[in-house]
């Protein structure tokens, strides 16, 4: 029998109801450990014990980049919203409404320009919790237009990668996004500017398969999955047992496919080193070393 229903009268018990917050604390995928969120966030949303790096939304990674947490955001073309009137379990438009109240954005990329460690920067984030970061119209039209500021600007272009691949919502449109942001980077080429790509846990699908490496220089988060494909559906299409972890940032960064695994606290640095690096800023030495985690060294046999 529960005393507070059936003796406290109703208006004291309203005064001694509290809400709790429902991510008040949150649980480390790896360990158990429990945080209070507050915590995390001060961390960078890292767990402080095990090191997981958990997902960001794209406002607290602009943040967490530009210098003062200050930066001036990038308007985006508007696009047809459901090219193909497509409904599975309810309709796609549905699923942008929802997706775009749970996140503030109009869809899975934001863009922003301002400094990072004193170099001029744009950034392009995509936000995972917009549909799995997937790439749709919208999306494509984003990194284009974030393309397109950093030529007329003469700034580095940083993309941090999350994403689950094409949306699929969309069909061929979708994937002609592929294509089309690649096309557009070469605009930075052209123009000799620097492209870095930073890879978040997860980047797959399409994303993979385009921009997202597409990079001069490729970072990634420690932890991060990357791949075009999963690991179980690669086993399964050829047959054999692949090794443990081989599409972790780790292992990608022994076998040549990522540059660096930087650890969230030190990416603004790293990012702001490697812009002025490449953009040959004044007073920026080379000769000083880049933060990067190092690969772990392989047990003696």
């Amino acid at each position: 029998m529960n005393w507070m229903l059936n003796v406290v009268p109703p208006k004291i018990r309203s005064f001694l109801k509290r809400e709790t917050p429902e991510n008040l604390w949150v649980k480390c995928p790896e360990t158990g450990q429990l945080v209070h969120h507050k915590d995390l966030e001060a961390n960078l949303f890292v767990m402080p014990n095990s090191g997981y790096h958990m997902r960001m939304t794209a406002d607290a990674r602009l943040r967490a980049t530009f210098d003062d947490a200050t930066w001036t955001d990038i308007a985006v073309p508007e696009v047809p919203l459901d090219p193909l009137k497509f409904r599975d379990e309810k309709r796609y438009v549905d699923k942008l409404k929802d997706a775009r109240a749970k996140t503030g954005m109009i869809d899975a990329v934001k863009l922003g320009h301002g400094t990072v460690e004193g170099q001029p920067a744009t950034i392009a984030v995509q936000d995972f919790d917009f549909i799995g970061g997937t790439l749709g119209m919208a999306a494509g039209e984003a990194v284009v237009t974030g393309v397109e500021h950093a030529s007329k600007n003469g700034t580095s272009f940083i993309l941090f990668a999350a994403s689950g691949g094409a949306r699929m919502h969309e069909g061929m449109f979708s994937l002609m996004q592929m294509p089309r942001t690649t096309v557009a980077l070469r605009r930075l080429r052209t123009a000799r500017l620097p492209y870095i790509v930073v890879l978040t846990n997860p980047t797959t699908g399409g994303v993979t398969a385009s921009y997202a490496m597409l990079g001069d220089v490729h970072i990634a988060e420690p932890g991060a999955l990357i791949g075009f494909a999963g690991p179980r559906v690669i086993e399964q299409t050829v047959r054999e047992k692949l090794p443990e972890g081989f599409q972790r940032a780790e292992y990608l960064r022994e076998h040549g496919m990522v540059d660096l695994v930087v650890k969230r606290a030190d990416m603004r640095a790293t990012l702001g080193r490697l812009c002025g690096l490449l953009t040959g800023a004044p007073g920026v030495v080379a000769s000083q070393p880049v933060q990067a985690v190092e690969p772990p060294v392989p047990a003696a046999a």
